[in-house]
C-alpha cells in the first residue's frame, strides 16, 4: 500500500484538509460533556434556567460547528479518494498496455480486469476512510481519556483498561481476516473469468446444449466466493459485539466505583454523566474504527495484488530506441535461425526458421494445427521476442524499432475478427485516422465488403455493436480486413483471416489483394492449400519447423508434408492448375 501513496501527491492539500477538519468536528464533540456537566452541576443544581438555556445555545452552535466541519472533512476526503483512484487506475492502465504478450499470457486478462475494477476500487474505499476517521478516531479515543483524566485519575484507569482489551480483539480480528479477504478477490478473478468465458462463448455453450454444466460450474464458484465472503463477514461481525460488551462492561464498572465517589464528593453527578459520556463516544470512535479496519483490511488485500500488477516487469520496450531507416536493397522481412519458445513450455514453437520475404511478394504460411503459422507471423510486429536468432525488417532487427513505427509499417488481420463498438467508419480508420472515404471505399472493395456496406442506409455511418455481434462472421472479417488495408500498410498479414467465407468469396478476396496490393509485402497464414498456392514463396511448417519453402510447384515435388496437405483437399486439376 504504501507504493501507491504516491499517487496522492497531487491532492496533499485535500488529503490534509479532510483529517484536519475531522479533528475539529471531535473537539467539538469532546466538549459538549463538559457543556453538559456544568449544566447538571451549576444550571440545575442552582436553578439557573438562564444559565441552562445558554448552555444549551452552546451545545447547539458546538453541533452545527462539528456538521461544517464534518461535510468540509467528507467533501476534500471524497474529492482526494477519487483522485487517488482516477490516477491509480490510468497509471495500472498504462502499465498493462505496455505488457508484451509475454505478460498478459502469464497475468491473465480475468485478472487483470479485476485489479483495474474491483480492486481499485477497494483501495479507493479504504483510501476514503482512512482520510475521514483514522485521525479523527484515535483522536477522539485519546482526548476522552484525557478528558476522564481532568476529572478523576482512579476512573481513567477503567477506560485504560477497556481501550487495552478493545484493541486486542480488533488486532486478533484483523489478523484473521486479512488472508480470507485476499482469498476472496482470488475468487473473484475467477468468477470474472467464467463470465467472461460463457459471454465470449455463448454460441459454443448453446451449440453444445452445456448451459445447466456452465451454469453449475458458476454457481459451484460463486458458492465458493459466498462461503469465503460469509467466513470473513461472521469474523467481522464479532468485532462490533465484542466491543459494545467491553464498553458497556467499562460503563458499568465506572457506574459502580463511580457512584461510591459521588457519594464521597470527589466527583459531582455532571461530572459523572460527562464521563459516562465520554466511554460512550469512546465506544463509538472504536466502532467506527473496527469498520474502519475491516474495510482497510480489504483494501490493504486489494492493494497487494494492483502493486503485484505494477511489480510485474516489462520484458519488451523500445526505450531508446530510434526511428531505422530502410537498408537498400534489403528484403523486407527476414528469419535469421529464429527459435522461439512461449513461457514454461516443454519445447520450442518455432525451431530455426530461416527466410526473407521481398516488396511485392506474396508469402503463403501453411501447415497443420499447432505448427506455429500464428505465431511466426506474431513475431513481425514484436508481439513476442524470439529467444534465438533474429526478425529482420528492412534490414533492421525489430528490436531496434520504436514500436509505433515498425506497427505503422504492418497492417495485422488476427484470426479472430475484433470490431469496436461505434461506426464502420471509425474502425476503418484505427490504423489511419486520417484516411480518406475514397480510401476506405477501395479497401471495402477490395476486402470484398463493399457491397454489403453500400446496401446499408447509413453506409460508412452505419453503427457497429460491441464486438461486431450485429456483422455475420464473415461481415466481420471481410471489415477487419478493410480495416488493415485503409491504412495503406507496406506488410499485410492475414492470419486464417478468410476462415468464415465460401470458396468463391475466399478466391476473388485473393485476386483482388494480388492485384491492388502492388508493392506491399503480403503474409497469407491458412489451412487451406487453394488459400496459398498462387503466393510467390510457399512456407511450410511441420511442428514448429521449416519444412520447406518454394512454389507450388516445388513444394508438391519436393516437400512431403506439403503434397500430403495437397492431396488431402484438393483435386487433381486443382494441384495441377498451379504447375
Amino acid at each position: 500500500m504504501r507504493s501507491l501513496l504516491k499517487y496522492l501527491q497531487n491532492y496533499k492539500k485535500e488529503a490534509v484538509i479532510g483529517p484536519l477538519f475531522k479533528m475539529l468536528e471531535a473537539s467539538f464533540e469532546l466538549l459538549v460533556p463538559v457543556v453538559m456537566a456544568h449544566i447538571i452541576d451549576i444550571g440545575i443544581q442552582n436553578q439557573d434556567r438562564g444559565y441552562v438555556w445558554k448552555m444549551c445555545l452552546l451545545m447547539v452552535f458546538l453541533g452545527v460547528l462539528g456538521l461544517c466541519c464534518s461535510l468540509t472533512a467528507q467533501y476534500f476526503a471524497a474529492k482526494a479518494a477519487l483522485g487517488f483512484a482516477a490516477e491509480l487506475r490510468s497509471d495500472l492502465y498504462r502499465h498493462i498496455n505496455r505488457f508484451s504478450y509475454h505478460e498478459l499470457d502469464r497475468a491473465g486478462m480475468a485478472a487483470l480486469v479485476t485489479r483495474m475494477t474491483s480492486d481499485v476500487n477497494q483501495v479507493q474505499n479504504g483510501v476514503n476512510l482512512v482520510l475521514r476517521l483514522f485521525l479523527r478516531s484515535p483522536f477522539i479515543v485519546v482526548g476522552a481519556v484525557f478528558m476522564a483524566f481532568t476529572i478523576s485519575k482512579k476512573m481513567t484507569l477503567i477506560f485504560l483498561g477497556a481501550i487495552l482489551l478493545l484493541s486486542v480483539v480488533i488486532f486478533l480480528i484483523v489478523r484473521t481476516t486479512l488472508p480470507i479477504y485476499r482469498r476472496v478477490q482470488q475468487i473473484l478473478d475467477v468468477v470474472v473469468r467464467r463470465v467472461r468465458e460463457n459471454y465470449v462463448g455463448a454460441r459454443v455453450v448453446r451449440a453444445f446444449s452445456r448451459q445447466q454444466d456452465e451454469a453449475r460450474q458458476f454457481e459451484k464458484t460463486t458458492g465458493d466466493l459466498k462461503k469465503t465472503q460469509l467466513l470473513a463477514g461472521r469474523i467481522s461481525a464479532m468485532m462490533n459485539p465484542l466491543t459494545y460488551a467491553l464498553v458497556n462492561g467499562a460503563i458499568v464498572l465506572i457506574l459502580m466505583m463511580g457512584s461510591r465517589e459521588v457519594y464521597k464528593g470527589s466527583v459531582t453527578q455532571g461530572e459523572m454523566t460527562a464521563l459516562v459520556n465520554y466511554m460512550m463516544q469512546i465506544l463509538l470512535a472504536l466502532v467506527a474504527l473496527a469498520n474502519l479496519i475491516v474495510t482497510v483490511t480489504r483494501a490493504l488485500a486489494s492493494a497487494v495484488r494492483v502493486e503485484d500488477v505494477f511489480a510485474m516487469e516489462v520484458t519488451m520496450t523500445d526505450e531508446g530506441n530510434e526511428r531505422q531507416k530502410a537498408k537498400k536493397g534489403s528484403p523486407k522481412v527476414a528469419f535469421r535461425h529464429v527459435t522461439f519458445s512461449y513461457d514454461q513450455a516443454q519445447a520450442p514453437s518455432l525451431s530455426d526458421i530461416s527466410f526473407e520475404a521481398y516488396p511485392g511478394e506474396t508469402i503463403g504460411i501453411i501447415g497443420g494445427t499447432g505448427s506455429g503459422k500464428t505465431t511466426l507471423v506474431s513475431l513481425i510486429p514484436r508481439f513476442y521476442d524470439c529467444q534465438s536468432g533474429q526478425v529482420e525488417v528492412d534490414g533492421n532487427n525489430t528490436r531496434s524499432y520504436p514500436f509505433a513505427q515498425l506497427r505503422k509499417k504492418i497492417g495485422m488481420v488476427p484470426q479472430k475478427a475484433v470490431l469496436f463498438a461505434g461506426t464502420i467508419r471509425q474502425n476503418l480508420a484505427w490504423g489511419k485516422e486520417d484516411a480518406s472515404e475514397e480510401a476506405m471505399l477501395q479497401a471495402l472493395k477490395t476486402a470484398q465488403a463493399l457491397e454489403f456496406v453500400e446496401k446499408k442506409p447509413e453506409g460508412l455511418d452505419t453503427a457497429v455493436a460491441p464486438g461486431g455481434r450485429n456483422f455475420s462472421g464473415g461481415q466481420r472479417q471481410r471489415l477487419t480486413i478493410a480495416r488493415a488495408l485503409a491504412a495503406a500498410p507496406e506488410i499485410l498479414i492475414l492470419d486464417d483471416s478468410a476462415s468464415a467465407l465460401d470458396f468463391a468469396t475466399d478466391a476473388a478476396l485473393r485476386r483482388a489483394i494480388r492485384e491492388n496490393t502492388k508493392g506491399m509485402t503480403v503474409f497469407i497464414v491458412s489451412q487451406r492449400a487453394s488459400a496459398v498456392q498462387t503466393a510467390d514463396k510457399i512456407l511450410v511448417l511441420d511442428d514448429g519447423r521449416l519444412a520447406g519453402q518454394g512454389s507450388h510447384k516445388e513444394l508438391f515435388q519436393n516437400c512431403e508434408v506439403y503434397r500430403e496437405i495437397c492431396l488431402s483437399q484438393l483435386s487433381k486439376e486443382e494441384v495441377t492448375a498451379y504447375e
